[in-house]
Order: structure tokens, then C-alpha cells, then sequence
């Protein structure tokens, strides 16, 4: 079975060459996604022999790995393998991450950073990541080591199947918990990582704050009854506490205390707007997903 190779590039000139050497032992079909470099990763890629996609403009990590999506699925590509050109990924790890596909054990194999012990890992990353895959694990059905990791494999299913609209390093987060939501097999396997010289270009702050921003939009698309039905509960359980307490207080002092009665009130009203966003929500993603069910008959 012939691969795909998907590398997202940006300003990536001091190791995509040598990243598409390698690769390119594997399989002919490389996809590279130059992100509006101002470097000459485009150029090298192209020297190279690989599918070259130039935006014209740094449009982010989501925006290149849609782009490599797209032209996978134009290609008719039955496995699609992504990773990163900033040299952090072992190229002979891909036999491993696509074993599963291959043997249809999986839709999507993760390369883990996480299950082997012996690795290395700056402990700042180490965190981050652990938060990011636990928020990202509430989202879905399976429980992931590393929802970060972008060193995967796809099958064609998922090709075909998962639309993107994350831009930016949410689109990890995206792809996970769309396919969750459609039941396509996710698994990890063990990888190695190199973080010499602090090859990643990716600010840990703002990775994490756009992850964390993704996991909650596309959990309220997905979930709205969850999203939005649980705080309302939670919100209409506490007012509703506080408004009894105020009415026991005037039975029996036969006085309101103010602040006492604002709270109930106000965590009521809370409640209610959640609750009246989660059924609208929930009523709207229905009638869509119903259309769509029914445009792809």
C-alpha cells in the first residue's frame, strides 16, 4: 500500500530538505504544505520532488494540515501520515505508526510521546500537554496519552470524512473529537521525539490557549445538551437554594435579605438562559446533521 506523507512547513529551510530525503526512501508521495514561509522551504521542497502547496500568507498550523487533507483526498490517497518539519520526528517510526492502519486495527494512530518511559521531555511540555490531552479526553469517547502529537496516521475513511475549519493548533484537538463523535477507531503507538536545540516553533502559552479555545467550541457543537445542560443545572440548583433560603428567612423574620434574594434570582436566570441555549443549540446541530445525513444519500 503506497502513503501519503503530509508535512505542514513554515520558514522550515534548515530541515525540510533533509526530512524529504529520507521520507522519500518510503514513498514518493510527499505533500508539503509551505505556510507562507519568507524562507526557502517552498523552494527546497520543490527542488525535492514533492507535492508543493504554497499559501501565500502564514495562515497556521490548521490552515496547512487542511490543505494537506485536501489534496490527499484529490490524490485518492488510502493512508495519509503527517508529522513536522522541525526535525523532532524519527522518519523510520512511520512503518509503526502505520502498522495499525495497514492491519485495519485503527482509523487514526498517534504517535505517543508518552508511552515510552525512556523519552526525554522538557518537563514545561510535559505539563502542558498532560492538561491539554485531559480536556481533550472529556470531550471524547477514548482515553488518549497524547492528543498533541503531530506525527499520525489517517485511513481513507477519515480523509474523506473529517471536514477541518481550525486554522490554527486546534486542529489536533478537531480532528480528534469529530472523529470521536463519528466512532472511527483511534489508537497510539510508542515514538521517539528529538528536542535538541528547541526545535519546535510552537509558543507553549498560545498552543495551549488556542487548544483549550478549540476543545470547548467544538465540545459545545458536538455536546450542547452536555456543554450548556450541566452548568445550567448546576446554576438553577444553586438559585433555586438561595430563593428557598430567602423564603424561609421572610416566613420567619418576615424580611427579605437582599443579597440573599439577588443571588437566587440571578443564578435562576442563568440556569434558564443556559438551558434555553442548550435546547435551541441542540434542536439547530439536529436539523443539520439530519440535512447532511440526507444530501449524502
Amino acid at each position: 500500500m503506497e502513503l501519503t506523507i503530509g508535512i505542514p512547513a513554515f520558514n522550515e529551510e534548515k530541515n525540510i530538505g533533509s526530512i524529504i530525503i529520507e521520507l522519500k526512501k518510503i514513498t514518493s508521495k510527499i505533500i508539503v504544505c509551505d505556510d507562507g514561509s519568507t524562507d526557502s522551504t517552498g523552494s527546497i521542497a520543490k527542488e525535492l520532488g514533492a507535492n508543493v502547496i504554497s499559501h501565500s500568507k502564514n495562515q497556521g498550523y490548521g490552515a496547512a494540515i487542511k490543505s494537506i487533507f485536501l489534496k490527499a483526498k484529490e490524490l485518492n490517497s488510502k493512508v495519509l501520515i503527517t508529522l513536522d518539519a522541525d526535525g523532532q520526528h524519527n522518519v523510520f517510526d512511520v512503518e509503526k505508526i502505520v502498522k495499525p492502519i495497514i492491519n485495519d486495527e485503527c482509523d487514526i494512530v498517534i504517535g505517543s510521546r508518552f508511552l515510552d518511559k525512556s523519552q526525554n521531555i522538557p518537563s514545561y511540555r510535559k505539563f502542558g500537554i498532560n492538561i491539554i490531552t485531559k480536556v481533550t479526553n472529556a470531550s471524547m469517547k477514548d482515553n488518549l496519552t497524547d492528543s498533541q502529537s503531530g506525527f499520525r496516521a489517517y485511513n481513507k475513511k477519515v480523509i474523506e470524512e473529517i471536514s477541518l475549519s481550525e486554522t490554527g493548533m486546534g486542529v489536533s484537538t478537531e480532528i480528534l473529537i469529530k472523529a470521536s463523535n463519528k466512532d472511527l477507531k483511534i489508537g497510539e503507538v510508542p515514538i521517539k521525539v528529538n528536542y535538541e536545540g528547541d526545535t519546535s516553533t510552537h509558543n507553549p502559552v498560545s498552543h495551549g490557549t488556542s487548544v483549550l479555545f478549540s476543545t470547548l467550541k467544538f465540545t459545545s457543537i458536538e455536546h450542547p445538551l452536555k456543554f450548556y445542560g450541566i452548568p445550567a443545572l448546576v446554576f438553577l440548583i444553586i438559585g433555586i437554594s438561595f430563593i428557598a433560603w430567602s423564603i424561609q428567612i421572610y416566613s420567619e423574620e418576615g424580611s427579605l435579605i437582599t443579597n440573599i434574594t439577588l443571588i437566587g434570582a440571578t443564578t435562576v436566570i442563568v440556569g434558564l438562559i443556559l438551558s434555553i441555549a442548550a435546547i435551541i443549540l441542540y434542536s439547530i446541530i439536529s436539523v443539520v446533521r439530519e440535512n447532511n445525513s440526507y444530501n449524502k444519500k
